[in-house]
């Protein structure tokens, strides 16, 4: 059975920085696509990063435009864990980021396995 647990959200002021982690079990981690996404009250979940890899090397990394240069994907195999480090925070980053896996496209139907979310919240 394949659990994402997140964890590293809060509060932090415009411009500041913060690092989400997801940590998997029952998934091989060496062969996993793997994305994050966000949704905010009143909208659709909407796509944010997601990586690819195969045989333990990056096969693609994709990102939403709106997060292009700011937020990065990376991972830790030792650890089964994925990040998202989060730069130049802007109040409409604020939403319930969400881990998941199973697909690395931007719709989030194709995503098997969800984590159960944790809040960002950027003040202005």
């Amino acid at each position: 059975q394949v659990q994402l647990v997140e964890s590293g959200g809060g509060l932090v002021q415009a411009g500041g920085s913060l690092r989400l982690s997801c940590t998997a079990s029952g998934l091989t981690f060496s062969n996993a696509a793997m994305g994050w996404f966000r949704q905010a009250p009143g909208t659709e979940r909407e796509f944010v990063v997601s990586i690819y890899w195969s045989g333990g090397r990056l096969v693609s990394a994709d990102s939403a435009d709106s997060v292009k240069g700011r937020f990065t994907m990376s991972r830790d195999n030792a650890k089964n864990t994925v990040y998202l480090q989060m730069n130049s925070l802007k109040p409409e980053d604020t939403a319930v980021y969400y881990c998941a896996a199973g697909a690395f496209i931007r719709e989030a139907r194709a995503y098997e396995y969800w984590g159960q979310g944790t809040q960002v919240t950027v003040s202005s």
